[in-house]
């Protein structure tokens, strides 16, 4: 049976990391930095507006040689999201996270953000349930069928 996201969420826990649109991107780079995260979604009136990573602080700010106090995360946040619900499998989400070149999916239940997915989350899942098959064969070949 194929994974759900709804389960890596239950396991990885639905914690969510959220910034507003006009703090500074140096603010927002120091927080990623201080949560050891790669990216913060954005939020206004309690809606969903857009998601801002390293990737964009080094392409939007960095790369033009700009100051990073004076831009916004309004400014380089993705605003076309990319949005997963809970039944996505977890092959789906990791289909879209490698042919659309995005680290982070935003979970979506009801029109409510619940969650976030990075790529490592999905990778860690999949080795994890490849690592448990294998563990299963392993033990039907060597006939521990009751298992």
């Amino acid at each position: 049976m194929e994974s759900r996201l709804s389960s890596l969420l239950q396991d990885k826990g639905y914690t969510i990391h959220l910034i507003s649109p006009d703090v500074t991107v140096y603010e927002c780079a120091k927080k990623m930095n201080l949560l050891g995260i790669g990216a913060l979604l954005v939020m206004e009136d309690d809606k969903l507006i857009g998601i801002v990573s390293e990737r964009d602080i080094i392409r939007k700010v960095i790369s033009c040689n700009c100051e990073v106090g004076k831009f916004k995360v309004a400014d380089i946040m993705t605003t076309e999201l990319v949005t997963v619900t809970p039944s996505t499998s977890v092959a789906e989400a990791m289909q879209l996270v490698t042919e659309k070149r995005f680290r982070h999916l935003p979970v979506i239940e009801n029109g409510k953000l619940i969650g976030i997915i990075s790529i490592g989350d999905l990778t860690r899942w999949t080795m994890l349930a490849q690592k448990n098959e294998i563990s299963s064969l392993t033990k039907y070949i060597h006939g521990d069928h009751h298992q």
